[in-house]
């Protein structure tokens, strides 16, 4: 076991091949967060549908860094929040975020059609979450979130009670800004998921960037702006992340594929 990697057994063959696959998906899905510059070192948190048994999904354990997340290292929870599952982490015994837990499982118990939730606090998302404008649809690729949900602040997520309005705010919607806290995409898989959050990531940058050039911006017609959302919609396109998640995986692969273990 090579220095500052925590020896974990392999779960692999121990549970069924769907719930493997998608460990894997969702391990990967946290490396890349990481590597795309979205991460904040063990906070927030990616959430995965275990495949094939109701109510319960895949998180992070709290307490270790998005880039050693591993396929056998990560939490079997139910939607009450009870870790099902969970590695020997030895005298760390590492358990899950309360937060982490009422958002997932809000969202999961809500949305049956939603396999994978990732929630980050990245410094753009947090920034836009922050303005009073919200996100703007300057560019085209914001404007995909021409419609995106908002919700509003009510400090840290402990409390059980937020996630009515969690659900509510988010809708049927594939994003939401979470006021003055960050961001947070849904998608029928976890490639689908990283996809909106890392286009959801370039529209803040992008936002930012203009902002702070102090210039008039360009002006694009209302009709152009709804006909550009359309045109991202999951009834006017295939579904997001098919064509880019194996890549993405090959990625990882040519870098550090520890993440299948």
């Amino acid at each position: 076991m090579a220095e500052g990697v925590l020896k974990i057994s392999s779960l692999k063959g121990k549970v069924s091949d769907a719930e493997w696959q998608a460990r894997v998906d969702l391990a990967a899905c946290y490396r890349l967060v990481e590597i795309y510059g979205m991460a904040d070192m063990m906070a927030n948190h990616i959430s995965a549908r275990v495949p094939g048994e109701e109510g319960t999904y895949l998180i992070n354990p709290y307490g270790m860094m998005y880039e050693e997340m591993t396929a056998s290292c990560l939490l079997k929870v139910d939607h009450q929040g009870n870790i099902l599952t969970k590695p020997d982490f030895g005298d760390l015994n590492y358990g899950i975020n309360k937060a982490g837990a009422v958002i997932h499982s809000a969202v999961h118990h809500a949305r049956p059609d939603v396999n994978c939730v990732i929630h980050t606090h990245s410094w753009a998302s947090m920034a836009v979450s922050s303005l009073e404008c919200g996100l703007l649809p300057l560019t085209q690729t914001a404007m995909r979130f021409l419609k995106i949900g908002y919700h509003d602040y009510q400090g840290v997520v402990l409390d059980e009670a937020e996630q009515e309005s969690l659900v509510r705010d988010l809708g049927h919607g594939e994003a939401m800004i979470l006021r003055n806290h960050g961001a947070l995409t849904v998608g029928r898989s976890v490639g689908e998921a990283f996809n909106w959050m890392h286009r959801l990531e370039l529209s803040c940058r992008a936002q930012l960037a203009t902002m702070a050039c102090n210039s008039p911006t360009a002006h694009v017609s209302k009709e152009i702006l709804e006909e550009t959302w359309n045109n991202y919609q999951p009834g006017t396109r295939r579904p997001y992340g098919l064509m880019e998640w194996p890549a993405l995986l090959r990625k990882l692969d040519r870098t550090d594929p520890s993440y299948k273990n």
